[in-house]
């Protein structure tokens, strides 16, 4: 696993300017983001249901009890596998993804392969939205202007499905709602600042996500 050693201060690319200061820091949950960026519950449900399938089927075709269990052993293993798989990048991810909130930008250092660092200064960000996990943590997504961001890039830190304007998204977060405040309180500071807050135009904070946003 590599230690981004390169890094002048852990999670950016660069030393912060005069007058930015650093908020908050964290990582994504492993176990938070293997549930709800690698569906590893879903995988679980998916290859559990093939199996049932399998088995009655060979049981309709006159096998065995013993045989018909029997006849699922390939699926159970391909399922321990994939399941595996995912629970392995999800360790892997939590291991090298740091997110950073500054007084003026969110950055989103990703990456297992390659390590990438995503600005988003706050003048770029829009809108940002807290789901809630069931239990505890939760994500928060940052609806972005300007230059579109790579959906393939920011993988897993991404919200799910908005393939024609990806969202950057804060993942698998245990403190999400005491991050969410940061954040909030960032970015009306940073729009207060810019001299653009207005009684007509309150400052985008980060409100729950609505009902449409698609479940991670």
């Amino acid at each position: 696993m590599r230690e981004h050693g390169f890094e002048p201060v852990p999670g950016l690319p660069e030393v912060l300017p005069r007058g930015e200061k650093l908020l908050w820091q964290g990582a994504p949950d492993f176990r938070a983001l293997a549930l709800h960026a690698m569906h590893v519950r879903a995988l679980a449900v998916y290859f559990a249901l093939l199996m049932l399938l399998r088995g009655q089927l060979e049981w309709a075709g006159g096998a065995g009890l013993a045989a018909s269990v029997a006849s699922t052993t390939w699926l159970a293993v391909l399922g321990a596998v994939c399941i595996g798989i995912a629970c392995l990048f999800a360790w892997m991810y939590s291991r090298t993804t740091l997110y950073t909130i500054t007084t003026r930008r969110v950055v989103i250092r990703t990456g297992i392969a390659l390590d990438v660092a995503i600005n988003l200064p706050f003048k770029q960000i829009h809108a940002a939205g807290l789901r809630r996990y069931r239990g505890a943590g939760g994500e928060i997504a940052l609806e972005t202007l300007g230059k579109r961001i790579s959906y393939i890039l920011l993988w897993p830190n991404v919200r799910p499905w908005r393939f024609n304007q990806p969202q950057a998204m804060l993942r698998a977060l245990p403190d999400a709602e005491a991050v969410a405040a940061v954040l909030s309180t960032a970015l009306a500071g940073a729009q207060a600042d810019h001299g653009t807050q207005s009684t007509s135009a309150p400052a985008p904070g980060v409100a729950p996500v609505s009902a449409t946003v698609a479940a991670a």
